[in-house]
């Protein structure tokens, strides 16, 4: 997988970033979580996503070809705009989650670090006779994303433009060189992707900062989303899940038409039939709860398993843990109170979000 282009000016930061251990370290923290998040609700924050991946997909059919594909709209999007998409299986569940940008003769898929090359095989399994073109430009790809009601005004003062529209992108400049800037969600709440490519990357987030954006790590990041009830692709989603059940309504279309998947998720739209669904519950303490624990609830003296935590942060807004949970129809109302396995407490169901995300705020001087 990539590795951050900015993982040694982090470590060479003033105060010492944490960062995992690997060949691949991700950004903790730039050092205190309550101020970074204290940044993100009520100023700004820049997140290090530059281990993106991205796949160009170019060709005189290539448009039509990922509008029978993909699970939301391609074929009417105008150049400057794009969605949240979805690659689905033929069972409807969710095998790809990426970022769609449509471009003057080119589609631009931001996916989640590493998942580029897989989506590229995806796709390429259904491509014939078609004048499709697909590349991985993922070494080109290195996005800066921000958050907070402030981001909008930093990223103007920095690179000169700002979106208005979800999912728009608009050219900025910086130091002379262009910059893609995307208005799309950061960690639950609206946010700006600014992708000015590797060899700017480092003068940006400086910029960034020296502009009012406080730099933030994982560690905040999982706060925001799962405050925000956001699920995240590869911790709670995969190929098990419909979409549903992960909240991801935005990424698929109900009106476009047949593509990979469609039936069943239109099916389940007309008639229900969710076994599961991700929901956020409040844990009775702060101590971290790991990822694959069990729900349990005693039930007329029978003990049932009636979830699977997926992700854990300490919510400021609680001020206690949290937890995003699928949890099994008829036991989601606020209020559900369970057991987690291996004395790790007890989760109550608690209505999402738990924090009103924060405006973008586009019309800032």
């Amino acid at each position: 997988m990539k590795a951050s282009i900015l993982t040694d000016l982090h470590r060479a930061a003033e105060g010492g970033a944490e960062l995992t251990a690997g060949d691949a370290p991700v950004l903790l923290t730039y050092g205190e979580v309550p101020d970074e998040y204290a940044a993100a609700t009520s100023g700004c924050v820049v997140f290090d996503h530059t281990a993106r991946g991205l796949l160009e997909v170019g060709g005189a059919d290539a448009r039509a070809f990922l509008h029978r594909l993909l699970a939301n709209e391609v074929r009417s999007l105008e150049p400057g705009s794009g969605n949240r998409n979805l690659l689905l299986s033929s069972k409807g569940k969710v095998q790809f989650e990426f970022d769609l940008a449509v471009e003057e003769g080119m589609l631009r898929l931001s996916t989640p670090p590493g998942r580029a090359p897989q989506l590229l095989a995806a796709l390429d399994t259904y491509l014939f006779a078609e004048q499709v073109e697909l590349r991985d430009a993922t070494e080109e790809h290195a996005p800066l994303d921000l958050c907070g009601p402030r981001c909008a005004a930093v990223a103007r003062a920095v690179v000169g433009a700002v979106p208005e529209r979800d999912h728009a992108t608009i050219a900025g400049e910086f130091q002379g060189a262009p910059v893609r800037v995307t208005a799309l969600v950061v960690a639950g709440s609206p946010g700006l992707r600014l992708d000015a490519g590797p060899e700017l990357a480092p003068a940006l987030w400086r910029a960034l900062i020296a502009a009012g954006a406080a730099p933030a790590g994982l560690i905040a990041y999982d706060i925001l989303r799962v405050e925000a009830c956001a699920a995240e692709p590869g911790v709670d989603v995969d190929e098990n899940v419909y979409p549903q059940e992960a909240r991801l309504e935005d990424a698929f279309s109900l009106e476009k038409g047949c593509y990979i998947g469609q039936e069943v998720v239109a099916k389940i739209d007309t008639y229900g039939g969710l076994n599961k669904r991700l929901v956020a519950l409040r844990v009775d303490h702060d101590d971290p709860v790991p990822r694959g624990t069990r729900l349990l609830l005693d039930e007329d003296g029978e003990e049932r398993d009636l979830g699977v935590v997926t992700s854990w942060a300490y919510s400021f807004a609680l001020d206690a843990g949290l937890v995003l949970a699928y949890v099994k129809r008829r036991h989601q109302e606020p209020g559900t109170a369970f057991r987690l396995a291996g004395d790790r407490g007890r989760a109550t169901v608690v209505a999402a979000p738990v924090r009103e995300a924060t405006a973008l705020g586009v019309q800032e001087g």
